[in-house]
């Protein structure tokens, strides 16, 4: 189950999506995810709006870690928050760019969501923008509207790529269209997500947007799968349709809320054995044996959504 990301080794192809505020899960947050990813031999990917800095992960021990990044208004402390991953030994950049304007949640305006006072967005402490201020909603959607640049366009990942030397992954492509613009563009990877969901209501699911990012792609840049993965047979119907790896979203902060670093490492290893057991079963000694012919999806029969 070994395989290789932007040339990194990892032992299985389920990596850490990033998900922000882990400390509202459990005290330890971001860095009980680390240990674990680290533990488990693969990737995990810290978000801007960790509630852990990316020193304060970093000093956890060695571990393949991405970062994940919003472009904000404040373009210098865009490039001071890359170039300090990028010191911290992060070894990618996953740009997200499927949140110009946060989509409608309804739970965070009923609740007039804010972090707890004794939490802040670490990466950006000290730089006038890492407290999100209470409103009469969401003060997530505020500090989004007050904070994240509309305007961001494929320039940017060119921008990006002129302050560092790290890949670049684009996040958040569900088309064919944007995933040939990603790579003339300069993308290493593409990151097929549609931000859990909770941008725009009826938007289809990755794993039904995956197969027409891989045929564009055609093979010139990896593909991943974020979001919905709940059973390692969702990891194999990725990889059946394409996807080079996928990255996990809500199990995380679930398992850490759960219990801590062991939470993680528990979710990890559960995947881990339902993934193998699938292949097992489905006759695939190898990551590579696992093909486009293990899967009926719904456009092969209707009613049927990426069934083994």
């Amino acid at each position: 189950m070994t395989t290789t990301v932007l040339g990194f080794n990892i032992s299985m192809p389920i990596m850490i999506a990033p998900t922000a505020f882990q400390k509202m899960a459990h005290p330890e947050g971001e860095c009980a995810t680390a240990r674990a990813a680290s533990a488990a031999g693969t990737i995990m990917t810290l978000s801007s709006w960790a509630t852990s800095s990316v020193e304060e992960v970093s000093s956890t021990g060695p571990g393949i870690r991405f970062f994940q990044l919003y472009v904000t208004k404040h373009r210098n402390v865009d490039a001071q928050l890359v170039k300090r991953a990028e010191r911290a030994g992060f070894k990618a950049i996953a740009l997200t760019v499927d949140t110009p304007r946060l989509g409608r949640r309804e739970a965070d305006i009923k609740n007039r969501f804010v972090l707890p006072p004794h939490l802040t967005l670490k990466n950006y402490e000290g730089l006038y923008i890492g407290k999100m201020d209470k409103t009469d909603d969401s003060g997530l959607a505020s500090y989004v509207a007050n904070q994240i640049d509309r305007s961001l366009n494929w320039k940017d990942v060119k921008w990006l790529q002129t302050i560092t030397s790290l890949p670049i992954l684009v996040k958040g492509v569900l088309t064919a269209e944007d995933a040939s613009l990603a790579i003339q563009y300069g993308a290493a990877g593409i990151i097929v997500s549609n931000h859990g969901a909770r941008q725009l209501d009826y938007v289809p699911a990755t794993v039904m947007a995956l197969e027409e990012v891989v045929q564009a792609a055609k093979g010139r840049v990896p593909v991943f799968l974020d979001g919905g993965v709940r059973r390692g047979t969702d990891v194999f119907k990725a990889l059946a349709l394409g996807a080079s790896g996928v990255f996990v979203g809500r199990p995380v902060p679930f398992s850490l809320a759960v219990d801590g670093e062991a939470g993680v490492r528990k979710v990890l290893q559960m995947l881990r054995d339902e993934f193998e057991l699938t292949m097992a079963l489905s006759g695939c000694r190898s990551l590579k044996e696992i093909t486009r012919n293990h899967i009926v999806t719904h456009w092969d029969t209707p009613g049927a959504v990426a069934r083994l």
